[in-house]
């Protein structure tokens, strides 16, 4: 299916690996200039040599920590016009409401829960104003099923989902969509280490991990997620906004 977003330009927050990596690749083979953010631009620069080897697209990477408000205006600045926000920044920590102290949970917060926020605020108003756009949030499927040993990264992805929803209803009406996608278990690097943290508070051995996976079930590909947004993301989705769509094979219908 051609989803002809050639020509579009597309900014990717949390691009240095895993999912944010693969939809940068994705979005790129479809014919999108990119704009790849992460802390250090060193860690993009892997990614952005894929890309460069598998599409002629402009790729420009911006080193910056969206935690802190200040730095967003810089991004947006380096990174011009924006057709497509995608918001993936942000790993929240495992934990019950007694491991997570308010210092971590503020600074979990900062970067994904208003990280995504402070972003999406000043790129819907420049979209607002071209009459077109789209915004994608990366969130999680534990804002759909809260866990006593996620409860901030729970609690957060909720929050995200509730924003989500709400902008996304509306936005519309101006040309703009705003949608949100919940990756379930995907194997990534900060699944691992999740996985780890679980482990270690059910088994006393984050070593153990494998066992939290159920062989039937394996987890998905950050791919999986990359090919529903780069959908999501094109006028084959025109019509879907202020929604959630999950990607977890399942799992949360189990």
């Amino acid at each position: 299916m051609e989803l002809e977003l050639t020509g579009r330009r597309a900014l990717i927050t949390g691009a240095s690996r895993g999912i944010g990596a693969a939809i940068s690749v994705c979005l790129a083979r479809e014919g999108c200039d990119v704009t790849l953010v992460s802390r250090t631009r060193r860690d993009l620069e892997a990614v952005a040599t894929e890309i460069s080897n598998v599409s002629n697209v402009v790729v420009s990477i911006v080193g910056a920590d969206l935690s802190a408000s200040e730095n967003l205006d810089r991004v947006l600045a380096e990174a011009g016009h924006v057709d497509i926000l995608i918001n993936n920044a942000g790993a929240i920590p495992s934990g019950s409401i007694e491991d997570i102290d308010e210092s971590s949970w503020r600074e979990a917060w900062d970067l994904k829960v208003f990280g995504y926020i402070n972003l999406m605020r000043r790129v819907f108003k420049g979209m607002e104003k071209q009459g077109s756009g789209v915004i994608i949030n990366v969130i999680g499927v534990a804002g759909e099923r809260p866990n006593r040993n996620y409860v901030a990264g729970g609690a957060g992805n909720a929050a995200l989902m509730a924003v989500t929803r709400a902008l996304g209803a509306r936005s519309i009406e101006k040309g703009v969509r705003v949608i949100g996608v919940n990756p379930g278990l995907i194997a990534t690097d900060r699944m691992v280490g999740l996985l780890r943290s679980q482990a270690e508070n059910r088994f006393g051995d984050g070593d153990r991990w494998k066992e939290l996976i159920d062989p039937r079930l394996p987890p998905g590909k950050p791919e999986h997620i990359a090919d529903i947004v780069a959908f999501l993301a094109s006028d084959r989705s025109a019509n879907t906004s202020g929604t959630i769509v999950t990607v977890d094979g399942g799992s949360s219908a189990r």
